[in-house]
């Protein structure tokens, strides 16, 4: 597996210089940028495993960066702050960051933070399931097809895992909008658009794509055996 990829967001630059070398050090890939919105071009752009933000940033804060960001991704979010209210804490996690690292700070929380989130977010490397021809590599993010990678869309790789790791035993479609886009995200979402994603992905399984089950009334449901 390679090495997680971090984006860090911080306009102090000898502080970015230091948490970068540290994380380096630490066997992570380190991406930089010294403002928000810089921060959020390359977060969409580069679709890192974790970001580590600035809440004061200039040309967008760490907040707004958050509340951007958890349009289309559950990346995990670590806060770096100078401030210490509880507020400010709690205004942050409710936008979807993950957890908080009060300024100053010693490189060893940090890094500790770092490892946590990402064993909670980042898949273990593990066999690749199989079904019929289909073969399902979580480590590698990749779907083959009689030996053969299928171009997948983050959303229909989490959908077709969604589906995988049930085990045969159908999912509605609100279970899967919530597991796919977050709580947060998923009430805004009609329900019509799990029917697409999964018409859009039984055109890319060819002679698998009857393994998508439609369960009437439920959601749907992938045939494994």
């Amino acid at each position: 597996m390679s090495a997680p990829k971090i984006l860090l967001v911080e306009d102090e630059k000898a502080l970015a210089k230091i948490i970068r070398y540290n994380l380096e050090k630490g066997g992570y890939s380190v991406l930089v940028a010294g403002d928000g919105q810089t921060g959020l071009e390359l977060f969409r752009k580069e679709g890192p495993d974790l970001a580590i933000v600035d809440v004061m940033l200039p040309k967008m804060d760490g907040f707004d960066f958050c509340r951007a960001a958890r349009k289309d991704s559950r990346v995990p979010i670590l806060f770096l702050t100078a401030r210490k209210e509880e507020v400010d804490r709690i205004i942050g996690l409710e936008l979807g960051g993950d957890a908080y690292v009060t300024k100053p700070f010693s490189m060893k929380e940090l890094l500790a933070r770092v490892r946590a989130l990402l064993r909670r977010t980042r898949p273990a490397k593990s066999a690749p399931r199989r079904a019929g021809g289909l073969e399902l590599d979580a480590g590698a993010h990749e779907l083959r097809l009689q030996g053969k990678p299928v171009a997948l869309s983050p959303k229909d790789f989490a959908l077709l895992s969604c589906l995988w790791e049930a085990d045969g035993k159908a999912l509605t479609r609100e279970h899967l909008l919530e597991k796919i886009w977050g709580p947060d995200r998923s009430m805004e979402i009609d329900l019509a658009t799990i029917d697409q994603y999964v018409a859009r992905l039984r055109g890319k399984l060819g002679p698998e794509a009857g393994r998508l089950i439609t369960v009437k009334n439920v959601g749907y449901r992938l045939k494994l055996d």
